[in-house]
C-alpha cells in the first residue's frame, strides 16, 4: 500500500495520474496547502522540504517503507517499482528522462512563477508578467515543435508525458492558446483521453 500525499496542483496531479496508470494500491491523504498544512510536524516528518506530493511505501525496496518526495523521483520509483512507463532501451529511457528533466527544470519553475504573477502577486508587476509569459511561449515552442513529428515525447507514451501533461493542462491559466501550437494542441487531447489521466485530475476535482 502507497499512501499518497498531494493537493490540487500540477505536481500533485501527476502522481496521481501514475498511481492510476501503475495499478497500484493507494490511501489519498489531502495536504492542504492554502492552510500550511505542509508545515505539520507528521507531514514534515516524510517530506522535511515542505512540499506536495509525497509518498509512503509500506512495500518499499526489501520490503522496507520507503518515503520519497519530489515529482520527478517519484515518477521514476513508481515506473522502476513497476517495470510501466519506463522504458528499459537504453536510448528511449534516456530520452524519457530528458524531458523528464526539462518539465521539472523548466516546465515546473517557469509555469509556476507565471502563475504566481498572474493570479497571486499581492501587486501587478508588469516586469515580472512579461518575463514569464515570454518564457512559457518559449517553452510551448519548444514542445510544439517536437511533437512535429513524434506522438509522444519520448517515442511510446511514458512518465515524460505524464509531468509535462498537467502543467499544459493549466493552459488558459497561463494565457496560453493552445491553437497557437497545433502539435502539442493534438498531444494534449490525446493524453486527456486516457483514463487513468481522467481519474488522476478526478482526485483533487472538488477540493
Amino acid at each position: 500500500m502507497i499512501d499518497f500525499y498531494t493537493w490540487k496542483t500540477p505536481n500533485g496531479q501527476k502522481i496521481a495520474i501514475m498511481l492510476e496508470e501503475s495499478g497500484l494500491a493507494y490511501k489519498t491523504h489531502f495536504v492542504d496547502i492554502s492552510k500550511q498544512e505542509q508545515f505539520r510536524p507528521e507531514f514534515l516528518k516524510i517530506n522535511p522540504n515542505n512540499k506536495i506530493p509525497a509518498i509512503v511505501d509500506h512495500d518499499g525496496p526489501r520490503h522496507h517503507a520507503l518515503n520519497l518526495f519530489e515529482s520527478g523521483a517519484i515518477l521514476i520509483y513508481l515506473a522502476e517499482k513497476t517495470g510501466k512507463l519506463l522504458s528499459l532501451d537504453p536510448r528511449c529511457r534516456i530520452l524519457t528522462i530528458q524531458w523528464l528533466m526539462f518539465q521539472m527544470s523548466g516546465i515546473g519553475p517557469m509555469l509556476g512563477q507565471l502563475h504566481h504573477f498572474l493570479h497571486y502577486a499581492a501587486e501587478r508587476i508588469p516586469y515580472a508578467v512579461e518575463r514569464y509569459t515570454n518564457e512559457a511561449k518559449r517553452l510551448y515552442r519548444v514542445m510544439d515543435e517536437h511533437l512535429e513529428n513524434e506522438p509522444f515525447f519520448a517515442a511510446d507514451y511514458s512518465i515524460a508525458d505524464i509531468a509535462i501533461f498537467p502543467w499544459v493542462n493549466l493552459h488558459e491559466r497561463q494565457r496560453i492558446d493552445l491553437d497557437d501550437y497545433p502539435n502539442l494542441k493534438a498531444w494534449h487531447r490525446r493524453i486527456a483521453k486516457r483514463p487513468a489521466v481522467i481519474k488522476g485530475l478526478a482526485l483533487t476535482e472538488n477540493l
